[in-house]
């Protein structure tokens, strides 16, 4: 199925390697995810320390969600990809990780170094919203 998701250039700002805005037509299904965190399935994080492989963890609790909601990964519309560090490198790690996993479809997105997140050892979470057909 193809998705209603539609990406938008800028060619007069910046080359990014990201969309700067993304439109879905009026009457598409709006799901808004919860932060999609790097939790095992027993409750324990991933790989305490490892920025890539918690932001791996947190894109596959991503795609089961939106799996969930009749939805996958080229029906998101925009991400926001948290990651508790003040290195710049630490983005980069978790950063490359997201963008890999969404391939061509680069949704507009935001990458922050927060202070802490919300689980034991947790490094990244990833918040989405995505958008399908009525």
């Amino acid at each position: 199925m193809t998705s209603v998701v539609q990406l938008l250039r800028a060619n007069t700002l910046a080359e990014a390697p990201y969309a700067y805005a993304a439109t879905a037509p009026a009457g598409s299904r709006l799901i808004f995810l919860a932060g999609a965190c790097p939790l095992e399935d027993d409750g324990t994080t991933t790989a305490p320390g490892d920025y890539a492989a918690q932001a791996a963890r947190c894109i596959e609790t991503l795609t089961a969600a939106l799996k969930a909601a009749g939805a996958t990964l080229t029906d998101v519309i925009s991400t926001r990809v948290l990651v508790a560090s003040s290195r710049q490198s630490d983005l980069v790690a978790a950063w490359e990780v997201v963008h890999e996993a969404f391939g061509s479809h680069d949704v507009p997105s935001t990458l922050l170094g927060v202070t802490v997140l919300g689980y034991d050892d947790q490094l990244v979470e990833i918040e989405a919203i995505a958008a399908v057909a009525q």
